[in-house]
């Protein structure tokens, strides 16, 4: 019964609704030949009034013109309002303004003695200068560029459509995303015509308010003078008052509206509102300071008001520095670069849609003790290092890595932290606020008092110690790290080794984007002519599974038009794209001037694994089972003792086999790159430090 009498409810208010616009016409239509009783031309002029106000708010606060796109009519429905209400008013000025300046309601009586001020001359010189600014100067250049937009509009409707129907054909765009666009397409076309007529009514308006005024005027002081027996000078001052205050009543709304309408014909779509898009733009210190100079230097000026200028001169230096400020905070911190939410418990009993989705790429969930890390958005420590951690991996590998959402969940046991990627949990551990990880190097000869632990990264040897063991540790050759450092340095890790998961369509589409705006013509070219959207993300992915970085998306391009005529599978394709790309590895791990460390198999044990791949002829590498083990030990034990030295080494490998030997060492040597044989720079020396054969023990 309920749910019926709220649809009742529901359907009854809709059509009231759609009830209220032809009455509200008919009723405007109506006060043009009806007389009206003064206390309602007070109340439809102070209606006039807030639905003006309200159209210039809106215009204010909307994102794109679009966003606003019944303003036309409205502007017509306003407009045909202000000039009912003028029609209405002059009947009631002319038939009873002899009896007073009360004559016509107190809405007009009030806006006339306000301005006036017991001095007609520049009371209409005040009415002529609001309508030279409406007429002149807002509505003529609104009008113009309403023109101009709606000419250039219509213009770019075929290749608009044209750019749709190429996302469609290359994946970027559903079929409902297309018609969707297709239909903004239209709806702006149309918007932006219908703005260029309604401009017109705002340039009538104006003009209708300066005839009417005349009207009211010269035709009020002649019936005064005839009909009703006043004195020039008594018909003048009656007549003149009622006619501004008229004017005054009809024009503000008419000029709030005539700045309305040049909001919407000159905003330009964003993702912003109006006054923070513009805060935006002219928030940039360096234009303060000069600004700052130039009003100190003439207020030196003698005869100047020195206090005024030097005051003015004080304050923008003051706002420059404020600004440059905030843009040293933005850089060192990012923005937007974490999300932090935590999850409150609601004791209603409602679940929604919000609180099951969660839609983050990459997440950090603390438990209860080590929320106090983030308690400060701004300064807190382990904030800004997981920014600056974002930064630095985007950078290194050519992407923008999501944002990292930091949340909590009292489910956890204390001190513990989870990081995920989507819904993934990839790496856990625990850590001590207030507390310090030190980790033993060679020179660490003597224990200390702490709580013995894996590092969770690397999987060394460490020890959570007191912050008064500083000193000591250090002393003793031990590796002291911050507990956001541990969770920072894991989150580092996960971030590189899931880069593949955390890359999509939008980023590469970004990423091509900044591009075409250097060089259109490749990006025409290949995307999606010679490779469509999603195979080229497929193709990237491969690259980053093994971490490649995608920085040089231009030599990508260029390469893919080359293998454009070899018809090669996405893996195909990617492998051939690793002889480029391999230098900005390489160049990520190994010193310019350093040799790279490399891992080699040995000739005999290599030819029994090309020869079994060959034999068998799968995606995968199908090697005996303890042969494996051998492999993979002997290559963690070489791996270990270069990281101990704060190296990496590469496995060098025959191309033939390269692809499927790193598939199967990915899975258990995640940090061991396999590199092929003609991978290898030719400037670049190398320094063999293994060589793995496939005995159980190496002779």
């Amino acid at each position: 019964m309920a749910v019926l009498d709220s649809f009742t409810f529901a359907k009854s208010r809709k059509y009231a609704t759609d009830a209220i616009l032809p009455i509200g016409i008919l009723f405007i239509v109506a006060m043009m030949i009806l007389p009206l009783p003064t206390i309602l031309l007070d109340v439809f002029f102070t209606v006039n009034i807030l639905l003006s106000l309200l159209i210039l708010m809106i215009a204010i606060h909307t994102f794109r013109p679009l966003d606003f796109s019944s303003f036309p009519t409205l502007l017509l429905v306003a407009t045909v309002l202000r000039l009912a209400l003028n029609v209405a008013s002059t009947r009631i000025v002319l038939a009873e303004g002899h009896n007073g300046t009360d004559a016509a309601g107190q809405v007009i009586e009030a806006f006339g003695a306000f301005v006036i001020a017991g001095n007609f001359v520049v009371g209409i010189f005040v009415f002529a200068i609001l309508v030279i600014i409406n007429l002149v100067v807002i509505t003529k250049g609104a009008g113009r560029v309403a023109e101009v937009s709606a000419r250039f509009t219509l213009d770019a409707m075929p290749g608009k459509q044209m750019a749709i129907d190429a996302d469609l054909n290359a994946g970027v765009l559903t079929s409902e995303e297309a018609t969707e666009r297709r239909s903004d397409v239209a709806r702006e076309a149309d918007f932006h015509g219908a703005m260029d007529g309604a401009s017109k009514f705002v340039k009538g308006d104006a003009v209708a308010g300066i005839l009417i005024l005349a009207i009211n005027i010269i035709g009020g002081v002649a019936i005064g003078m005839a009909q009703h027996d006043l004195s020039l000078a008594d018909a003048s001052s009656l007549y003149i008052l009622l006619a501004i205050g008229d004017g005054l009543v009809a024009q503000i709304p008419s000029l709030l509206l005539a700045i309305g309408t040049a909001i919407i014909v000159t905003r330009v779509s964003s993702s912003q509102a109006m006054a923070e898009h513009i805060g935006s733009e002219i928030g940039i210190s360096q234009a303060w300071y000069p600004v700052a100079a130039v009003i100190g230097i003439i207020g030196m000026v003698p005869g100047m008001p020195t206090g005024l200028f030097l005051t003015f001169a004080i304050a923008s230096a003051g706002i420059g520095y404020y600004l440059s400020r905030a843009g040293r905070d933005e850089e060192e911190y990012g923005d937007s670069t974490n999300e932090l939410k935590f999850d409150e418990e609601d004791d209603d009993g409602i679940v929604t849609a919000d609180e099951i989705a969660d839609n983050s790429r990459i997440s950090v969930i603390l438990s209860y003790p080590l929320i106090s890390l983030v308690e400060d958005e701004i300064n807190g420590l382990l904030v800004r290092r997981i920014a600056a951690v974002r930064k630095d991996i985007s950078k290194s590998l050519g992407f923008v890595i999501p944002s990292v959402r930091i949340k909590d969940d009292l489910n956890l046991e204390p001190n513990f932290y989870q990081i995920k990627i989507g819904q993934k949990i990839v790496a856990e551990d625990k850590i001590y606020p207030g507390r310090l990880l030190t980790i033993p190097t060679g020179d660490s000869s003597v224990a200390l008092d702490g709580e013995k632990v894996i590092e969770p990264t690397f999987g060394l040897e460490a020890y959570w110690i007191t912050e008064s063991q500083r000193a000591l540790a250090e002393s003793r050759g031990y590796v002291v790290v911050e507990p956001e450092s541990v969770l920072t340095t894991q989150l580092t890790r996960m971030i590189e080794t899931y880069a593949s998961e955390l890359v999509g369509q939008d980023e590469i589409k970004q990423i091509v984007d900044k591009l075409a705006e250097e060089s259109p013509t490749l990006v025409e070219s290949v995307v999606p002519k010679i490779i469509p959207l999603h195979n080229l993300t497929a193709i990237i992915k491969r690259l980053l599974e093994e971490q490649l970085p995608i920085t040089d998306i231009r030599k990508i391009l260029e390469v893919l038009a080359e293998l454009s005529g070899r018809n090669l599978s996405i893996p195909d394709t990617a492998e051939a794209l690793r002889t480029h790309l391999v230098p900005l590895l390489l160049q990520r791990i190994v010193s310019h001037k350093d040799p790279i460390p490399v891992i080699t198999l040995e000739p005999s044990f290599e030819n029994v694994l090309i020869n079994t791949d060959r034999q068998n002829q799968q995606e995968d590498l199908i090697i005996d089972a303890n042969l494996s083990k051998t492999l993979l030990t002997k290559l963690a034990e070489i791996a270990e003792e270069q990281m101990a030295q704060g190296k990496t080494a590469f496995l060098i490998v025959s191309p033939i086999i390269r692809r499927k030997l790193a598939k199967l060492i990915r899975s258990h040597l995640a940090d061991l790159n396999v590199l092929s044989f003609t991978e290898l720079p030719e400037t670049k020396k190398v320094d063999v430090i293994g060589t793995v054969s496939g005995a159980p023990e190496d002779e």
